[in-house]
């Protein structure tokens, strides 16, 4: 199976020592983000854990740590895009980021790396031109560290419309022209675009239309097999052909406070619950409550054991 924790919030950012505390004691306990006192209990042994799944801005925090993660299969997003400070206030300068991606990529490999470079969105200063300028400066620093990046145009979600509401769609027209300059530069270095929930409008132009994180990505990121149950594969979000795994994460935790960020409701409520962290907890945020209901999650190896070797 795949745990997944990057769908909620930035994990290798903010809450790597709790991590690889909870990867030493072998559980975690993750909180339904509707019902929060419904509480399961993954385990994290290799027995049953195949992938670890991570999405990050900032892998510098985990990168002395990996060691403990070995046992596993691992598949990394890092998300590099163009924005300034107000945007984006708490990421780290974009050449630091890329230093730390080319630093990952020697540790994990080139398949279990991607490079993220969404959302994109249009102002009179991030303009199609600035993004193809910025676009072809990061694809030259990563060509050989990564075959893969995502790309995605900003989804105006009600807690991004809050949060940025100077932020506008993106044309149509405008999709095409960036979407069709991008994929041009990804060749160029040896990437294939990957379009994130795009539909299929840019597949005549040569992105791989397909998913960003499909069976056949996740095989190629371990060197193996995996025999996934037919319930697994399936569309888990509209446009979406992903296998995502179940998420450990917690929404309103990710310190990077991004303006355009679907995971943050309000900034103040993030940094609250940042002080109820605890390194030693097995919750990423706070500890157990009296009403607290836990399950443990049916949880199975997906390794193919049958075949040893990967081509």
């Amino acid at each position: 199976m795949i745990i997944q924790t990057g769908m909620r919030t930035d994990i290798p950012a903010f809450y790597s020592e709790w991590f690889i505390n909870r990867i030493s004691e072998g559980f975690v306990y993750t909180r339904n983000p509707y019902y929060p006192n419904q509480v399961t209990k993954y385990s994290l042994s290799p027995d049953v854990v195949d992938i670890i799944g991570f999405c990050t801005k900032n892998p510098s925090p985990m990168l002395d740590r990996m060691e403990a993660l070995s046992p596993y299969g691992q598949y990394w997003f890092v998300t590099i895009t163009p924005y300034g400070k107000e945007i984006e206030p708490n990421v780290p300068p974009k050449e630091k980021v890329i230093d730390d991606f080319i630093r990952l990529s020697k540790i994990v490999g080139a398949d279990s790396v991607g490079w993220r470079y969404d959302p994109i969105f249009l102002t009179e200063t991030y303009t199609i031109e600035q993004h193809i300028r910025d676009f072809e400066k990061m694809a030259k620093r990563l060509q050989g560290y990564t075959h893969s990046c995502v790309i995605s145009f900003i989804d105006l979600y009600e807690k991004t419309k809050r949060n940025f509401p100077q932020i506008r769609a993106t044309s149509q027209s405008d999709r095409i022209t960036l979407g069709k300059a991008l994929i041009e530069i990804a060749g160029k270095y040896d990437m294939t675009i990957r379009p994130c929930c795009e539909g299929d409008e840019l597949a005549a132009y040569g992105a791989d239309c397909g998913g960003c994180l499909t069976q056949s990505i996740l095989e190629q990121a371990i060197h193996g097999r995996l025999d996934i149950p037919k319930s697994k594969i399936k569309s888990q979000r509209s446009q979406c052909n992903c296998i995502l795994g179940r998420d450990i994460g917690r929404y309103n935790t990710c310190g990077h406070l991004c303006k355009y960020c679907y995971a943050n409701a309000d900034n103040g409520l993030v940094l609250e619950n940042m002080k109820q962290h605890d390194p030693k907890s097995p919750f990423l945020i706070g500890h157990s409550m009296p009403d607290d209901v836990v399950h443990a999650a049916q949880q199975e190896s997906w390794a193919d054991n049958q075949l040893t070797l990967f081509c």
